[in-house]
């Protein structure tokens, strides 16, 4: 008896139809109509799930020879339900994720833009070279700065909804129906050199940034064309930053699909650990932000506030990381 046929006996014997055989194991009916006609053959972990699900062994699954049942437990009739991500679904999901990569990246973008205001407003004040109060212009670039966080977060909330749907493929373990692991390796495939282009003009543009600041450190002491400089830094940081978002999150939305990457069930499992941890440091970063920048008054230097955070949070999260896995 073949595979094929033990599939059907097993699956009629339990009472189940095609859909819920297929719910129970995380695939499409398709699937499971071409395994019980012969014209596919599941995978390992899908072979280990029937014999669970049957309460058979592999053996007798695999084996043609061996007709008669090997039941090493009772059939699971509760089986638990493992979502199945169709076609639809994954190119949905890739749409959605395309059409909001360079809206987020361009948020982000916004939120490096927000201090410069305020900064050359402060060194034009205090040089005297636009006549203007330093109320004024402490008060003109806090208003364009909070403008300007204002928009990005009005970006990252529309495109944080448009996304909401999909928040499962990255939280969850999913299995996925006939076709769409190929269709994404396939686009993984062609977009390779895409993500490659972006990270290697995002670095650059990231490392260069420094060259303005530096060389303006040496050619001159006046304290509004430093800050214009450091403006400039920040600007072109902005441009690395957003090539790195926009092809990231692409590149990202494919893995979380292949449950690759940083979205591998070992790693989902995990998550529910770090996400506290983060969250957590996440807030007091924030508190520790508006307190120095509040009670200090001192806008201009808080915000290396944030880079420092940025750093030591990947430590925090590799500590973290390296404590989970030494408990298990």
């Amino acid at each position: 008896m073949i595979l094929a046929d033990k599939i059907i006996s097993q699956r009629k014997k339990n009472g189940w139809s095609q859909e819920e055989l297929a719910q129970a194991v995380g695939v499409s009916r398709q699937a499971v109509s071409k395994w019980e006609g012969a014209q596919s053959v599941p995978d390992l972990d899908k072979v280990l799930r029937l014999a669970q699900l049957f309460g058979v062994s592999t053996d007798f699954l695999l084996k043609d020879e061996l007709e008669e049942a090997e039941y090493t437990a009772a059939p699971q009739e509760d089986a638990p339900q493992v979502r199945s991500v169709s076609m639809e679904e994954a190119c949905a999901f890739l749409q959605v994720k395309a059409l909001t990569a360079k809206r987020i990246a361009f948020a982000t973008f916004l939120c490096i833009l927000a201090p410069i205001c305020l900064m050359v407003l402060a060194a034009a004040s205090e040089v005297q070279a636009l006549h203007i109060s330093q109320a004024f212009a402490g008060g003109m670039g806090m208003i364009v700065m909070l403008l300007l966080v204002a928009a990005a977060v009005a970006i990252f909330i529309s495109c944080g909804a448009k996304t909401s749907a999909f928040e499962y493929l990255e939280k969850e373990i999913f299995e996925t129906q006939y076709g769409v692991s190929g269709m994404v390796k396939q686009r993984q495939q062609e977009y390779q050199d895409t993500y490659t282009r972006a990270n290697i003009l995002g670095a650059c543009l990231c490392i260069l940034s420094l060259v303005p600041l530096f060389a303006g450190s040496f050619m001159t002491e006046n304290a509004l064309l430093l800050i214009v400089l450091l403006s400039l830094m920040l600007v072109l940081i902005g441009i690395g930053v957003f090539f790195f978002i926009s092809a990231g999150i692409n590149w990202a939305s494919m893995q979380k699909l292949l449950q690759e990457g940083d979205y591998t069930r070992q790693k989902k499992r995990a998550a529910a650990h770090t996400g506290a941890i983060a969250t957590i440091y996440w807030l007091l970063v924030t508190a520790i932000f508006l307190g120095v920048s509040f009670v200090r008054r001192d806008w201009e230097n808080s915000w290396i506030i944030w880079p420092v955070a940025g750093v030591l949070y990947a430590a925090i999260m590799v500590a973290a990381g390296a404590l989970d896995r030494r408990a298990k």
